[in-house]
């Protein structure tokens, strides 16, 4: 792992705009995962390089995929994401979770965080609401994952059961606003 981290420090700049990139389609794009990407930005780039690297990417993509659905609308983000995806963006459209910010900060911090962003551009939520809360969404689910990366190849133990603990909380975390969501859909 050293060797590979010295080949992309050699790299400069170049290593983490590929990251960068990949994150960033697979955000835009959401039918393609992004984790992946968190935990190789840690273990390749290193915790801090890693976690700003990913944290510049989710804002700037999120708030991306917001502003198209908000300037565009159902039809070109259906032509963008694909028809299975959309039915995805469309539960989070209708659903009011603009009304709550707790709820939109939770929601943004799960795995569909993508789906999450094109659905609340599409609702018409306004752009001071939802940048507070993707910001916050991003700092405090980014940093478990990016550390877990970063810990699993540093042999750094605290960096990892921290990870592990954040990743735990992060689960408990996305449990609780599933149900409230789910609890929100059925009235």
């Amino acid at each position: 792992m050293p060797q590979i981290r010295q080949s992309l420090g050699a790299m400069g700049v170049w290593a983490p705009i590929g990251i960068m990139l990949l994150r960033g389609v697979s955000i835009v794009l959401p039918a393609l995962p992004s984790t992946a990407y968190s935990l190789a930005a840690g273990a390749l780039l290193g915790f801090k390089t890693g976690f700003l690297t990913i944290v510049f990417t989710d804002i700037l993509a999120c708030s991306l995929a917001f502003c198209l659905a908000r300037q565009f609308g159902r039809g070109p983000v259906r032509r963008l994401v694909g028809g299975k995806a959309m039915s995805v963006v469309e539960r989070f459209s209708g659903s009011k979770v603009e009304s709550n910010f707790f709820l939109m900060t939770g929601l943004l911090m799960t795995g569909f965080f993508d789906f999450v962003s094109y659905g609340l551009g599409i609702a018409g939520t306004p752009l001071k609401r939802f940048l507070p809360a993707l910001f916050l969404s991003v700092f405090m689910s980014d940093l478990p994952i990016v550390a877990l990366g970063a810990g699993i190849f540093d042999s750094g133990k605290s960096t990892l059961v921290a990870a592990v603990v954040g990743v735990f909380v992060l689960a408990l975390i996305q449990s609780t606003v599933r149900r409230r969501f789910s609890l929100l859909n059925r009235k």
